[in-house]
């Protein structure tokens, strides 16, 4: 079975949303796509675990609403959901260890033992001055999205209408290309993903990093504009960048429907395409598991090898099935964060 470090999954929102302080649904199962016994049955065995903060409604629970949160209600939600996290790799250390470099993830990967990166995914918990960026640093903190899919102190995320350019909006703040050289200085990876246009390209004009997108596809083959428009993936390419693979339905089908009915086929056209404009060094995965609906032919962490047999249908070689389900990543890691 293939091993997989996977760029991006939400299964930290799932437990805080569950009020699962300790993590343990992780632990013992729970109606997700990513638990310890899936995770361990699939195959996945590192990843960028995402911190993203919901709007919520009148009464409380979390929806996925694009208007603008508080910095308040961001850090609230970050804080509780790196508290999940250092309790899970506290009191379970032989299943899933918080890593901060390539070194310590393959360690952990090859002891058996899931290899965890925090991620924030939309960066409404920075403070725009940048005052707290250091405290989250020494939490583990090692990657960050600017933006989701909305608008806050540091940029503008792209809406998900469907069909649509990512061409929407201004750039970056000037607090936004404070943070890109700030994370820069530090060593935390950038994510393009959910970024519009002007802000990626603001990005790819400050950054002497390769232009990371953890989980984005192909604007050409499934118009949303969460995807990659063509002079995006060259820009990636020139760079030396990667981009991983989403798995959500609703950015692979042509039709943009957000249905699990959708055939691995789907999958395989994509990394054809990123194959074709990134080489084979630039491509990886980056699921969104458990913040998206997955192809019903993967279904859950447990799913993947049925992903890698259709890369092997595809004619994909062993080699080239190792560098994107892994190797790609674990060499970016090194290049960005160490």
């Amino acid at each position: 079975m293939e091993l997989i470090f996977d760029g991006h999954n939400d299964i930290l929102l799932r437990l805080w949303m569950a009020n699962d302080s300790s993590g343990q649904g992780y632990i013992e199962g729970m109606d997700t796509h990513i638990d310890a016994a899936k995770a361990k049955a699939g195959g996945l065995t590192g990843g960028f675990f995402a911190m993203f903060t919901p709007q919520q409604n009148a009464t409380g629970e979390a929806i996925l609403g694009t208007d603008p949160i508080t910095m308040t209600d961001a850090q609230s939600a970050t804080d509780a959901m790196i508290g999940i996290f250092q309790s899970l790799c506290r009191e379970h250390p032989q299943i899933i260890r918080q890593c901060h470099n390539k070194e310590e993830i393959e360690a952990a990967m090859a002891a058996g033992i899931m290899a965890a990166v925090l991620h924030i995914e939309g960066a409404e918990a920075i403070a725009p001055d940048l005052s707290n960026l250091e405290n989250y640093y020494r939490q583990g903190l090692r990657s960050i999205g600017p933006v989701w899919s909305r608008s806050n102190a540091f940029g503008h995320g792209v809406p998900f209408d469907f069909p649509g350019s990512p061409d929407q909006g201004a750039g970056l703040t000037q607090a936004g290309k404070n943070l890109i050289r700030a994370c820069d200085e530090m060593g935390i990876m950038i994510d393009l993903s959910h970024l519009n246009e002007a802000g990626f390209w603001n990005i790819a004009s400050l950054t002497s990093r390769p232009l990371i997108a953890t989980h984005s596809n192909i604007h050409a083959l499934s118009p949303s504009p969460r995807n990659l428009t063509d002079q995006q993936l060259a820009a990636i390419a020139e760079s030396g960048g990667l981009v991983g693979l989403n798995f959500a339905s609703g950015f692979l089908r042509e039709d943009g429907e957000k249905t699990a009915a959708t055939a691995l086929d789907v999958m395989i056209r994509h990394l054809d395409y990123l194959l074709e404009h990134l080489g084979e060094d630039g491509v990886a995965l980056g699921s969104d598991f458990d913040g998206a609906v997955i192809p019903e032919a993967i279904g859950t962490a447990a799913g993947l090898p049925n992903l890698t047999a259709a890369m092997a249908d595809a004619g994909y070689g062993k080699a080239l099935i190792a560098k994107i389900c892994r190797q790609n990543w674990l060499d970016m890691i090194a290049k960005q964060i160490g």
